[in-house]
């Protein structure tokens, strides 16, 4: 019975730490490119998602079990903005699938606990989809014109700062 809440926590642990790294690689190239908006959204959400990692290993050494703080996949070299968005959109789309049926198989296995955890996380995951989706439409409507504003307001934002000390 825990030793299977033990490995779903610990997979959905792995995921997590994929989608900090992910997230964190995006944040640092958008944040490169001037796209503050986008940058702080891929910043706040692996935040977030490290938080989702520490629930999630407090959970397991509760259980008896072994952290094991190894991301699932290795971080894609992606530069492309939409491609950027639209595979964040469906790592959470995808975890958010997999922490329902996970929360099921605790509720098989009379754990009432893990299986509250990943309905949490499944809000939180569906938040950020939700996010990423809007994300995505703004691009669809508004074009190259969408990240181009952003890049002009950090622009102005810089030329417009505090005066130099003389």
């Amino acid at each position: 019975m825990k030793e299977k809440s033990i490995e779903l926590l610990n997979k959905a642990a792995a995921d997590e730490l994929y989608a900090v790294h992910q997230y964190m690689y995006f944040h640092i190239h958008c944040d490169d490119l001037g796209y503050d908006l986008l940058a702080s959204l891929f910043k706040r959400t692996a935040i977030e998602e490290m938080i989702h990692v520490e629930r999630l290993a407090e959970r397991i050494l509760f259980l008896g079990g072994d952290v094991i703080m190894k991301a699932a996949e290795e971080t894609k070299t992606i530069r492309d903005v939409p491609k950027m968005i639209e595979l964040a959109r469906s790592m959470e789309e995808e975890s958010a699938r997999d922490y329902n049926l996970w929360a099921n198989e605790c509720t098989e296995n009379a754990d009432s606990v893990s299986k509250k955890l990943f309905e949490s996380l499944v809000e939180d995951e569906e938040r950020h989809f939700d996010q990423f989706d809007v994300e995505i439409e703004n691009l669809r409507k508004f074009g190259d014109n969408y990240l181009a504003l952003q890049s002009i307001e950090r622009s102005k934002n810089i030329s417009t700062g505090p005066p130099a000390q003389g």
